[in-house]
């Protein structure tokens, strides 16, 4: 169990990773099901937390670090409120995707992978979204945007510049 962490009720991650732990045993074999629960309880892996997994489950940091980093699943950045998913399907790619993702990265001042500041949104890419006919298309959280140009998607960001340039 995490040590001196235990308090009454609140949002305290020392609290919910307490909780987290109090059902696994202290052992290697628990390690992804325990990164799997902290992520679905806090969005993702925060290193002070990755670092008690390592206590309870007695093992390196290092080891706990590498099977995170290993899987796909595993984010060590929260999210934004908007996960942008732009779509790299063949029928996406061959309409024009890289350009889309291009735009995208310049329209939100981010690169893929990454959230912007204000947490208002993630962007990642995607093998395929299952929208082959809307090809370019993107989704935004659950949202499908399709036959996209740049200038469509300068159109769709349009809202975040004018109040990105308000708070200037």
């Amino acid at each position: 169990m995490v040590k001196n962490y235990k308090k009454q009720g609140g949002n305290n991650m020392k609290y919910a990773l307490s909780e987290i732990l109090s059902y696994h045993n202290r052992t290697q074999s628990e390690l992804i099901p325990i990164l799997q629960e902290v992520q679905a309880k806090f969005g993702y892996l925060p290193g002070e937390a990755m670092t008690n997994v390592a206590e309870f489950c007695r093992v390196p940091e290092s080891k706990v670090f590498g099977v995170a980093s290993f899987y796909a699943q595993f984010r060590f950045v929260p999210l934004g409120r908007k996960q942008v998913k732009v779509c790299r399907g063949t029928a996406c790619h061959v309409r024009g995707a890289p350009q889309i993702l291009a735009e995208v990265e310049r329209q939100l001042g981010i690169k893929e992978g990454e959230t912007t500041l204000d947490m208002e949104y993630t962007l990642e890419s995607v093998a395929c979204i299952g929208a082959c006919g809307l090809a370019p298309c993107l989704m935004i959280n659950e949202d499908v945007h399709g036959r996209l140009t740049p200038k469509k998607i300068k159109k769709l960001f349009a809202v975040r510049k004018r109040v990105t340039q308000d708070v200037r």
